[in-house]
């Protein structure tokens, strides 16, 4: 063996062979494992030398597609933060990719991976490949033309009719003409992919005979998830990729940076915690033994050491350069910008890292701005830069059309752009992503239709989940014979995604709701990986899919709904439906369920008015001066030109644009 260099971390080829480097400031000494390609044969067992806090070394006569993984040894003191085990055989956080998908042992009650020797996946040294991205470049979708949808890559296409079965639930099934087409008629600019970095089932979900769906538990955040592979994960990857820019529809990647799979203080050892428990995970002060848990998963990663930073943006930026994807959504992002005292702070080392970073800059980067930690609620608080998924607009939409308990002055606010959380440091509307549901909670059939959740599938005797959410069930618990019932919550569906798409920001659609995906009142579906989640091609609803894309088309034509200025009153009049300005007590009287928001564009844009109605009975809406057009009507009973006044159906909305002069 050579002495190596500390880095680049990870196994990088050499002229010499392959150069191992492992961050460990607290070990005492690390073995560096090689095997067989069969991945069960040790083949050597080679000591590191040490380079400020890093432990490396070059192999020579080893190349690509060498297995290994690390031995790290040192004290065994919980109270310290210290967990060291040799007999552990540790993943490279590093790694590229696996040899393997990590199987619990022979899948059975007990769930241990022993020694973590033979059973262990083993990490995989790569190199350049030859894949050929041909004439492949980012669509770069402007956000105030991004239209996003959270989509989950098995979920999508393991019902659909029209991909072959053995690539349903695959990388290459999304992008069957099928799947893909129905992307495209919908209009979505992006899809928001739920966790593809590998990830591993947690112990007591296997234990319930259930697995990780929804992917929240990631153990390796450089290499592409194997359950969605037919063979190669990180080539059908990139197929994947290419065919999504080819059709103009960004990638972005929902990330976990804010905890591993490693779990709590009684979960296994396989990577992170064996190497240096206390210099990736955040520990409780004066107990080394247990985790700060602001994630509510077990543990956290300290993102106040710089070597967690510079792991995030090293996995930040291969994803972008040897996936070429287009953006970031992080997963409970308020913890990576926690400080050493444990406090939000919008200048944090991580956020500072992203802002300057040549690779990363440009790309779209989204916060879901919250954790389950002390002041863990960030929306409005990410530096320029940031957009964030804003709940508070999820919230409002659901309460007026649905709760009806709000006024319409809320309402305003959310159309607006939410400039209460988001109008500062030069921020503007486009940094709201707004949303009426997404992957955890109810879906939007499910939020019309029952009032309590129903989660006793997944093993927690309904626990878990939230226990509220803003719905209305139109006045019957679950599905209903009435035809009555069943119209008011399709025009309860049909508003709430008018209202949504009508809201200056960006909008997000969740997979399914455009085709009404009911997952049986379950609204914490992350353990069902079964027909709950997948989505029903059979019994799609292919006119509210229809609406939907005509509602997202109206939006892209249309400058005046896009806008990424804070509107004023050059720029918009708020109207009572007697045609009136929206003034005084009106605002805060959640009596009143009208608005109209009309949009005066400052160049030779149309105008466009957006009519809502959130109450339960039909009314008339008095129109400005001028001639008037409905281009889209919710309830789809009015099109075309109208008079000085027009009728509104139930919790309806309208889009309308003037005649020209």
């Amino acid at each position: 063996m050579l002495p190596g260099r500390p880095w680049p971390l990870g196994a990088s080829l050499t002229a010499e062979g392959v150069n191992f480097a492992l961050f460990s400031g607290s070990a005492e000494a690390v073995t560096l494992c090689l095997y067989e390609a069969d991945g069960e044969t040790e083949a050597a067992r080679i000591p590191l030398a040490h380079t400020d806090q890093v432990w490396h070394g070059c192999v020579p006569g080893v190349g690509i597609g060498q297995r290994y993984g690390y031995r790290v040894y040192g004290p065994y003191d919980p109270m310290r933060g210290l967990r060291f085990n040799p007999m552990k055989l540790l993943l490279d956080p590093y790694a590229k990719a696996w040899d393997r998908p990590l199987r619990w042992a022979d899948e059975a009650p007990g769930l241990d991976l022993m020694d973590n020797g033979p059973a262990m996946v083993k990490a995989v040294v790569v190199g350049p490949d030859d894949f050929d991205w041909g004439e492949d470049h980012p669509p770069a979708i402007p956000l105030d033309r991004l239209v996003l949808y959270e989509l989950h890559v098995k979920g999508f296409t393991q019902l659909h009719p029209d991909v072959p079965e053995e690539l349903r639930g695959r990388y290459a099934g999304l992008v069957e003409p099928g799947p893909l087409q129905h992307l495209k008629r919908l209009g979505v600019t992006a899809v928001e992919l739920l966790p593809v970095m590998a990830f591993i089932d947690e112990p007591l979900a296997r234990q319930r005979g259930l697995s990780n769906y929804w992917g929240y538990n990631t153990l390796s955040f450089f290499v592409p998830e194997h359950r969605y592979a037919v063979a190669d994960p990180r080539r059908e990857f990139k197929e994947m990729v290419k065919a999504l820019h080819a059709a103009g529809i960004e990638v972005i990647l929902d990330v976990v940076f804010n905890h591993t799979a490693e779990g709590d203080d009684f979960g296994p050892t396989l990577s992170f915690r064996g190497i240096d428990n206390p210099g990736y995970y955040r520990l409780l002060a004066g107990d080394g033994s247990r985790y700060d848990n602001p994630t509510g998963t077990g543990n956290a990663l300290d993102f106040s050491r710089p070597r967690v930073v510079q792991l995030a943006m090293d996995a930040l930026r291969w994803w972008v350069t040897e996936y070429r994807v287009d953006g970031f959504r992080f997963d409970l992002t308020t913890v990576l910008a926690r400080g050493r005292s444990g406090a939000f702070d919008p200048a944090a080392p991580f956020l500072v890292a992203v802002a300057q970073d040549p690779v990363l800059r440009h790309i779209k980067l989204i916060a879901e701005p919250w954790d389950v930690g002390p002041g863990g609620w960030q929306v409005g608080a990410f530096p320029p830069g940031w957009s964030e998924w804003n709940d508070r607009s999820r919230n409002d939409l659901r309460r007026f059309m649905l709760r009806r308990d709000l006024g319409t002055g809320a309402l305003a606010q959310r159309l607006a752009g939410s400039s209460d959380l988001f109008c500062h440091d030069g921020r503007n509307p486009l940094a709201s992503i707004n949303f009426v549901t997404a992957h955890d909670g109810f879906t939007l059939a499910d939020l019309v239709t029952y009032q309590a959740k129903r989660n006793l599938a997944n093993g927690e005797d309904n626990r878990d989940g939230d226990g509220g959410g803003f719905g209305w069930n139109a006045g019957i618990e679950g599905p209903s014979d009435d035809p009555a019932v069943n119209d008011r919550r399709a025009s309860l569906k049909r508003g709430l995604l008018a209202v949504l798409l009508a809201c200056r920001g960006v909008p997000m659609l969740s997979m399914g709701d455009e085709v009404g995906h009911s997952q049986d009142g379950n609204n914490n579906a992350w353990c069902q990986d079964n027909a709950t989640s997948w989505l029903d091609w059979h019994g799609a609803d292919w006119a509210l899919a229809a609406l939907v894309a005509r509602l997202i088309a109206f939006r892209c034509d249309h400058a005046a709904l896009r806008g990424a200025d804070w509107l004023d009153a050059q720029h918009v009049d708020w109207l009572a439906s007697d045609g009136t300005a929206m003034a005084g007590g009106r605002w805060d009287d959640p009596a009143v369920r009208q608005l109209g928001m009309r949009l005066r564009p400052s160049s030779e844009e149309q105008e466009v008015l957006v009519l809502i109605n959130g109450g339960l009975d039909a009314v008339s809406f008095t129109l400005p001066e001028g001639g008037w057009s409905v281009s889209v009507d919710s309830a789809e009973s009015v099109a075309g030109p109208v008079g000085v006044q027009v009728e509104l159906a139930p919790s309806s909305v309208q889009y309308l644009v003037r005649h020209p002069s």
